[in-house]
């Protein structure tokens, strides 16, 4: 009698523990990555046919990056949400664009104000020049995928998409359809620009266009490269680049699933995954993504040291946080209510992050960490105004 009870409890037990991390799933066989599915950034980035890189070009970019002449106020750069103590982006959990002032975390809106935050968590500028790299493929800079939603192809597509953005850097003072033309119009009576533009595009009788505008921006920002983190040397072929802490989060890093969607040498697949991700609370509206089914860009993992907050909202402060809510997702727990069970990327659902592994596989992920890229800023712009924005 007492053995009989003996295994009832044993059993009681098993239920017990099993029922932490929700309902018993009938789970086909688990395909482990490899290290395979994993690589090394190229050492050289790849310019498209149409915009090949020139020092007068990267020139140009890099001061119109800091120029807020680009905004409708002229209050805002791209450099205010992008900011290179940051790694090109920023510390808030959501972006101040438009009517505002300070930076970092003393950013605030002016007192007056009737701009809500930008949409979502500003993302890193570094090594975009990859963006959509995989392994064994080849590279087409001209359609590399951008933004959470992948509404843009290309460094040239996505440079004036917050320019034309309400909230990012139009403001109100032009409509959406109208901004680009005053904002090329503003600087064609900048003198400097005009004698940078000539510099940059000899070929073009007006070079001073939206298209070269466009090209001039994207040609800095393929400049800002990390690509020389002691992953990269691992991967290189120097096994000491690791240490055997490092290596032991790589594995795990693997048999939890997490490669499964961050793979190739920029650790993502650049597909739209439904996780289920917490919405930000600095604005009313949920955020229900691209094509209304919340799903979003899969990130990079590259230098995560210095682009936290997390996700696509910024609800995440830290990396073991964004571990703990995955271990949460495969036991069923999903923090955001607008989002059903059944819409949860299987790719998440099945990955089998715990808690006692979640130090050791975030040691690896800060071997991706590599803060030699420019950082420097202009000390004047052309047009006068102040470096960056208010």
């Amino acid at each position: 009698m007492h053995s009989l009870l003996f295994l009832i409890g044993l059993a009681f037990i098993g239920i017990s523990c099993g029922g932490e991390r929700g309902p018993l799933k009938n789970k086909k066989e688990k395909t482990v990555e490899t290290i395979d599915a994993l690589g090394a950034l190229p050492k050289y980035v790849t310019d498209p046919p149409g915009n090949k890189s020139t020092p007068e070009k990267i020139r140009l970019g890099k001061l119109l990056f800091f120029d807020p002449i680009l905004s409708g106020n002229k209050d805002v750069s791209c450099a205010t949400c992008h900011q290179p103590e940051f790694n090109y982006a920023e510390f808030l959990e959501t972006s101040i664009g438009v009517n505002g002032h300070g930076t970092g975390s003393k950013r605030k809106f002016s007192e007056k104000n009737d701009i809500p935050f930008v949409k979502r968590n500003s993302q890193s500028i570094v090594n975009t020049a990859f963006n959509g790299i995989k392994n064994g493929e080849s590279y087409d800079a001209e359609t590399a995928p951008m933004f959470w939603d992948l509404r843009a192809k290309g460094l040239e597509e996505q440079a004036l998409i917050p320019v034309r953005t309400l909230e990012e850097m139009r403001g109100h003072s032009y409509p959406e359809d109208k901004v680009i033309d005053q904002i090329v119009a503003r600087i064609q009576k900048v003198p400097a620009y005009k004698s940078l533009f000539r510099e940059a595009f000899r070929e073009d009788a007006n070079p001073v266009n939206v298209v070269n505008l466009t090209k001039a921006i994207a040609s800095y920002e393929r400049t800002l490269i990390a690509n020389n983190s002691r992953f990269d040397q691992y991967m290189r072929g120097d096994s000491s680049a690791l240490t055997t802490g490092e290596k032991e989060g790589l594995n795990l890093f693997l048999k939890t699933g997490c490669a499964k969607c961050h793979s190739g040498p920029m650790l993502s697949d650049y597909k739209l995954h439904t996780l289920g991700v917490p919405d930000s609370q600095n604005r009313k509206e949920t955020d229900a993504g691209a094509n209304n089914d919340y799903a979003f860009r899969t990130p990079s993992l590259r230098n995560l040291r210095y682009t936290g907050p997390y996700m696509h909202s910024g609800k995440f402060a830290t990396l073991e946080q964004v571990l703990q809510f995955y271990e949460d997702i495969a036991g069923g727990k999903i923090p955001n209510p607008n989002v059903k069970p059944s819409q949860i990327d299987t790719l998440a659902a099945d990955m089998d992050v715990n808690f006692r592994d979640i130090s050791r596989i975030v040691e690896f992920l800060n071997a991706l960490n590599d803060d030699n890229f420019d950082k420097s800023v202009p000390e004047r712009v052309p047009s006068g105004l102040p470096v960056s924005g208010l």
